[in-house]
């Protein structure tokens, strides 16, 4: 689904995730939903914040596997791709924390090229069992 590159495009694909993953069975307060729904919110947030271009919406992606289930956010910024490493809080900074987050609560998190247009996707994935 697509949002608009602002804050409320990612508080509505926060709420729509929630909203998806409980129609799949994972209820609101639910270990998999208040998961899903902070990296939702932490991706969202990086795509607005750094991965907005005038006039281009971010994207989000929710499947379910047998074992896991899986979010991806793309937008439509290529030079700004987020490091992997494990890196430190930043200090007393007021940002830099998101992806340090995505990292604790997630399986298995990373970044691909965007597949039919230009920009990334950052996937997280949670392991079900």
């Amino acid at each position: 689904m697509a949002f608009t590159s602002s804050p409320r495009g990612a508080r509505l694909a926060r709420r729509l995730v929630s909203h998806r993953l409980d129609s799949w069975g994972h209820p609101y307060g639910g270990r998999v939903n208040e998961t899903l729904a902070l990296i939702t919110a932490e991706l969202a947030a990086n795509a607005v914040r750094h991965g907005h271009v005038a006039g281009r919406d971010f994207h989000v992606r929710l499947s379910q596997g047998t074992d896991a289930v899986r979010v991806e956010v793309s937008d439509t910024r290529t030079e700004r791709v987020p490091v992997l490493a494990d890196a430190e809080a930043p200090g007393e900074a007021e940002s830099g924390r998101g992806l340090l987050i995505v990292a604790g609560l997630a399986t298995r998190w990373g970044v691909t090229p965007r597949d039919g247009a230009p920009g990334k996707t950052v996937w997280a994935e949670l392991r079900l069992a």
